[in-house]
């Protein structure tokens, strides 16, 4: 999914907003009765996303990288 959104021949702008509204799917489903290894899960999906965006643009990525550490 992530490889598919940068292959688009779109503007980086709308290739990074796709990825955050992807990332910002993952943590929409996730619930209170969410398990430990599915949020474990989803912040592992979120930082592929994120690299994925720092090769669009490296200092949104590198910003993104960093406040997911935490």
């Amino acid at each position: 999914m992530i490889e598919n959104i940068i292959k688009q021949d779109i503007t980086d702008k709308e290739k990074i907003d796709k990825l955050l509204e992807l990332d910002c799917n993952l943590y929409t489903n996730l619930g209170t009765d969410s398990t430990k290894t599915e949020k474990q899960e989803v912040k592992r999906m979120s930082k592929k996303i994120y690299r994925a965006i720092q090769t669009i643009n490296e200092p949104i990525g590198k910003s993104l990288l960093q406040a997911i550490d935490k």
